[in-house]
């Protein structure tokens, strides 16, 4: 079938599912739209169940979930062949379905360009990991995968805070996954608003890179790129805030592996 199911997680996402919803609706068909939401005590699920009894293909699905489980839990409940993850706080391009739907049957993978807006004081690049000459840092909001191939490997790794669309990347490319760029698939993000989201943030993508580099232990990031941001002072304290949550990870991480083999 030619169509794509959009799979999207949700945590108390009230103020930005209803962008995100209007964007999908109105990309090419066929399509669906399934949203995990993790039991949200805010308005997030009815908002979700206000677009569901207006548009015919959308699914609301409420399982108290992490992050990389709700995906699989949507992945599972997915009709179409391939299936399209999306951040609930992001929106789409009118055309990221009718992009992405160029790459089907010739790739396994087609990751996509994000465009971050928002605060431009906390619009960081990305520190980036290549594996076997291919960047596994492509962040699930903007990434498709054949739904054969997510099942083959076993979907995400549901024991990671974050960093699961990493290892699912990494884990892709050593099952010989085929790999696309599609540059005109954009979908648009925000930077954190505030100093303390941005830190908390910057801490946990370091407590994940920590789980990454006890499960791949022969995967290196390219540090040096970051050589010419260490006099910025944004970078300077997503670095770390980074650093403080990649060595709080490998202590907890060593802790329980010291735990089990006792």
């Amino acid at each position: 079938m030619d169509g794509i199911s959009i799979v999207i997680t949700t945590l108390n996402e009230e103020k930005n599912i209803g962008a995100l919803l209007d964007s999908l609706i109105i990309q090419e068909r066929p399509y669906e739209i399934i949203v995990v939401d993790s039991n949200s005590i805010d308005s997030t699920a009815d908002i979700i169940r206000s677009y569901e009894k207006k548009i015919e293909n959308i699914k609301l699905i409420e399982a108290r979930s992490s992050r990389g489980g709700g995906r699989n839990i949507g992945v599972e409940s997915a009709r179409y062949d391939y299936v399209s993850f999306i951040d609930a706080d992001a929106t789409a391009s009118p055309d990221w379905i009718k992009n992405i739907r160029k790459y089907k049957y010739k790739y396994d993978v087609i990751a996509g360009t994000i465009i971050t807006s928002g605060n431009k004081w906390y619009r960081t690049e990305r520190l980036k990991i290549y594996h076997n000459g291919i960047e596994v840092t492509h962040p699930s909001a903007n990434l498709t995968y054949s739904r054969d191939f997510f099942l083959k490997m076993g979907g995400f790794d549901q024991s990671f805070i974050t960093a699961e669309d990493i290892d699912l990347n990494i884990r892709a490319v050593e099952s010989g996954a085929r790999w696309a760029f599609c540059r005109e698939c954009i979908v648009y993000n925000k930077a954190r608003d505030t100093l303390l989201g941005f830190i908390n943030q910057a801490y946990w993508n370091g407590y994940g890179r920590a789980q990454l580099s006890f499960k791949h232990k022969n995967i290196r990031a390219e540090y040096f790129s970051e050589i010419k941001n260490i006099i910025n002072p944004i970078y300077f304290l997503r670095n770390l805030a980074g650093l403080s949550g990649y060595i709080y990870g490998r202590i907890k991480i060593n802790g329980i592996q010291y735990s089990a083999s006792e």
